[in-house]
């Protein structure tokens, strides 16, 4: 339940979760190399592990990673010191940038998700009152059920127009 509530939070979550991937990448990339900081390649690497882990662990569709040409143009402005490199502080504010739209989706549906459709739910239970035969039933089913019914329901059509979608 703390987890959830959490999540909730927004940003403050969403800072420690990054703090805790790119924490996790410069380390297992940097000792990899054997470097300190991450030259552009080095970066490139990291930046798809990332977003494997993002991939795995997000609500959520499927998100490719930036180009090349996008990650050489963040690593420009992400360095600092321009030393060429980018070191851990750089990394998570590289990284933050770069994920900040993949946030802004997954936030977008876990609040259309969790507070519309259950609010939706409602409202149709009310509206079917008056339809022959669905209505008695409808009307048996508790609200906290038939919301999550519903909200079941919008999961899944997320997931099957997002599916065929070759944006994500």
């Amino acid at each position: 339940m703390g987890q959830i509530l959490d999540k909730l939070q927004g940003k403050e979550w969403r800072r420690k979760q990054i703090r805790k991937i790119t924490d996790r990448v410069f380390d297992g990339v940097k000792n990899e190399t054997g470097r300190a900081n991450l030259k552009f390649e080095d970066l490139y690497i990291a930046v798809l592990i990332v977003y494997n882990d993002i991939n795995k662990h997000l609500p959520g569709p499927h998100f490719d990673p930036p180009s090349k040409d996008k990650v050489r143009e963040m690593m420009m402005n992400c360095d600092i010191n321009l030393d060429g490199e980018i070191d851990r502080e750089e990394f998570y504010t590289f990284i933050k940038q770069l994920t900040a739209d993949t946030f802004t989706i997954v936030s977008q549906k876990l609040i259309i998700t969790l507070a519309v459709a259950p609010a939706i739910a409602l409202a149709t239970k009310r509206s079917t009152e008056k339809v022959p035969g669905v209505g008695n039933v409808v009307q048996k089913i508790p609200n906290s059920v038939y919301a999550s019914l519903v909200t079941l329901a919008v999961v899944w059509f997320q997931k099957q127009t997002l599916g065929d979608d070759p944006q994500y």
